[in-house]
């Protein structure tokens, strides 16, 4: 259905689906293949909680979520899938990650793949992050090198503030 109607590319994993629906790392690997199967781009989103952050959980939760959501993926696979890294503790909260800690988050992502899937898979892997961007942010975190661009959420909803982010 999301073909017929011109969809590209699917949202899997997002933290609404992950908290308010029960989706897992193995739903998530399953709706890959999905996606794969009907030719659309998979937006496989990661992060972690405010409480594993706090708890200094922030790589190994990323890390069980790339694994075990792109368990048997191949590598020509891999570098069709766009990974969004989004802190759940700044999605609707109006916290954002500093520049620093989102730069962090994606530079430990990118290692991951690379251990995984290869270095030159990894470079080429689009990594954004989805954590209440804004036009007041925007800037600060596309400055950040391994930032691919923006997932945004929230700030989409309203013309004035999305036509700001994209005009970035």
């Amino acid at each position: 259905m999301l073909v017929d109607v011109g969809c590209a590319c699917a949202i899997i994993g997002h933290s609404e689906r992950r908290q308010f629906f029960g989706e897992t790392d193995g739903t998530v690997n399953k709706k890959i293949f999905a996606a794969f199967k009907v030719s659309l781009t998979p937006i496989v989103c990661i992060g972690e909680t405010l409480l594993e952050r706090e708890k200094g959980q922030t790589f190994s939760v990323l890390e069980r979520q790339l694994r075990e959501g792109l368990k048997s993926v191949t590598k020509e696979q891999m570098i069709k899938i766009v990974i969004a890294y989004e802190p759940v503790w700044a999605i609707g909260t109006g916290m954002t990650a500093t520049p620093a800690q989102a730069e962090e988050a994606h530079i430990f992502i990118r290692k991951t793949l690379a251990g995984v899937f290869g270095s030159e898979v990894a470079d080429n892997v689009r990594i954004l992050y989805g954590g209440s961007v804004k036009p007041e942010n925007i800037s600060v975190l596309m400055d950040q090198q391994n930032i691919d661009g923006a997932l945004v959420g929230g700030a989409s909803l309203e013309a004035e503030m999305f036509a700001k982010i994209v005009k970035y």
